[in-house]
């Protein structure tokens, strides 16, 4: 006895077609990685002292951040007592990179 998948691979549900290769690999979608990033800032907020963090990020990320997710961005602000400012990277090769500059 076997049984059938009925839900769709956590790669699927988190990635998405990588458009520098057609489509034969995947990247983190651009909400996937302001999830890591969140938990990125939590962890350093934890482990440093800053007066604040600044997040440096591919266009897609940032607008994420201030449309889709701003509601669990003001909330993670609110719970690290901290300010944290966007910063689009026009450097990023991919949506995937980014860096988180602390204050």
């Amino acid at each position: 006895i076997t049984r059938k998948r009925t839900r769709e691979s956590l790669a699927h549900v988190l990635c998405e077609p990588c458009p520098t290769c057609q489509a034969r690999g995947e990247i983190k979608t651009a909400q996937t990685v302001c999830y890591e990033i969140q938990r990125e800032i939590v962890r350093e907020a934890r482990q440093f002292e800053a007066k604040g963090f600044r997040i440096l990020a591919a266009q897609s990320v940032i607008d994420m951040f201030l449309d889709e997710e701003s509601q669990s961005l003001a909330m993670l602000i609110d719970f690290i007592g901290k300010p944290i400012s966007l910063q689009v990277e026009s450097s990023a090769a991919s949506q995937e990179q980014y860096d988180i500059i602390l204050m």
